[in-house]
């Protein structure tokens, strides 16, 4: 059987501000900080790997099951696509553009021509709220749902009654064309929703992200015909390139559980594992307990997971940003992020310190599966931890 990487990111687990925090207005943020101390917070699991012995955090075990680090966004972003892309190479020196006070008109004009539909909103909003006030005129008139927020993103909802889901991702795809360039959001988002006022968003959101702009870790495993395994909406972040799976995802323990499905199965390549309810529905919706619950929740499937691994697997937990549920902002923040790594392979209670980018995650996985290639950033800190090996 061949070697496996088991890559898990918690999206939006920032461990605390980065030193040029406040120049993304989040001074002060602390996403792990906002819920460890929350009763509805239990995570035996991350607590005994190591998870508060990393950097900065405080309050460690003695002797951590894991080895460990602080990891550092070396891109100039916080969001989901750039945290991503970083882990497999690829360091983004400027962020996605990001349109708060609405799209262009003529951008607007153009999306109207190719899909027929008028548009409503087109202003930065609240998931929620703007089925809320928009919900009832979409049904009216037909028109779509256009919205955005702080991150990068062009979004659009509709009732599965109005418009059906498909035709909502050909239109999703149609953007995607437009969005280009100087208007080239990282992420194209379908919303799909049901029911009446209240509605509710359907578990059916599909992202159509820009083409990575460079080769990633898993382009060039995938050339090597290792397995390239994606759970979540990792497909999506990467717009599929270099998988040879996708397995799609209606919340965290739906993810768990296809990743604890996959880790019974032989294969030799990397399952690279996203759980977006931590940021998706309790950090963008500044839910404390909501998110300390869903950290207690994935804690008891990660112990599942631990008890799966066998002799030449590696588990790896990360996150891609932060989104400090506790502050006034329900946007991402610009935050360090934890990494711990494990396995039957790996020694236990290693301090990796602060990494100067996520991109050592990719170069370390790569080297652990054995591939002829190399990231042209990144790395590798598996001579570190790997049992035999000198620190």
């Amino acid at each position: 059987m061949g070697k496996r990487v088991f890559l898990i990111v918690m999206d939006s687990m920032g461990i605390g501000e980065m030193p040029d925090a406040a120049d993304w207005g989040d001074a002060g943020s602390n996403t792990l900080g906002a819920i460890r101390n929350l009763p509805q917070f239990s995570c035996p699991n991350l607590t005994a790997m190591g998870l508060f012995n990393i950097e900065g955090v405080g309050g460690g075990v003695a002797s951590p099951t894991a080895s460990y680090a602080r990891m550092r966004e070396a891109s100039m972003g916080k969001d989901t696509t750039i945290g991503h892309w970083e882990m497999m190479g690829i360091v983004s020196d400027h962020p996605f553009p990001t349109f708060t006070n609405g799209f262009p008109s003529h951008i607007i004009a153009e999306f109207e021509r190719l899909t027929g539909r008028g548009v409503l909103c087109n202003q930065s909003y609240s998931g929620i709220d703007v089925l809320r006030d928009y919900g009832e005129e979409h049904l009216k008139t037909g028109k779509l749902i256009v919205y955005t927020s702080a991150d990068s993103v062009f979004q659009v909802a509709a009732h599965e009654d109005v418009v059906p889901v498909q035709e909502l991702y050909r239109y999703c795809e149609q953007a995607r064309g437009i969005l280009t360039g100087e208007y080239g959001v990282g992420r194209v988002i379908a919303r799909p929703f049901t029911g009446t006022h209240p509605f509710t968003r359907m578990p059916l959101r599909h992202d159509f992200s820009i083409e990575p702009t460079d080769t990633t870790a898993v382009d060039l495993l995938s050339a090597e015909r290792f397995d390239t395994i994606a759970v979540g909406k990792i497909y999506d972040i990467f717009a599929g390139r270099g998988y040879s799976e996708c397995h799609r995802t209606v919340d965290n323990a739906d993810g768990m559980k296809k990743t604890l499905a996959l880790a019974e199965r032989d294969f030799e390549g990397l399952c690279f594992v996203n759980l977006v309810d931590f940021d998706s529905s309790f950090g963008h919706r500044n839910n404390p307990i909501g998110y300390a619950e869903a950290m207690t929740e994935f804690d008891a499937y990660l112990g599942e997971l631990l008890s799966k691994l066998r002799k030449d697997d590696i588990l790896i937990v990360t996150a891609d940003h932060g989104c400090d549920p506790s502050t006034p902002s329900s946007d991402h923040s610009r935050e360090y992020t934890p990494m711990l790594i494990t396995g039957p392979s790996i020694r236990a209670g290693v301090n990796l310190g602060t990494r100067a980018t996520f991109a050592d995650i990719g170069a370390t996985l790569m080297e652990h599966l054995g591939a002829k290639s190399k990231m042209r950033v990144g790395e590798s800190f598996l001579g570190a931890v790997r049992n035999g090996d000198r620190v």
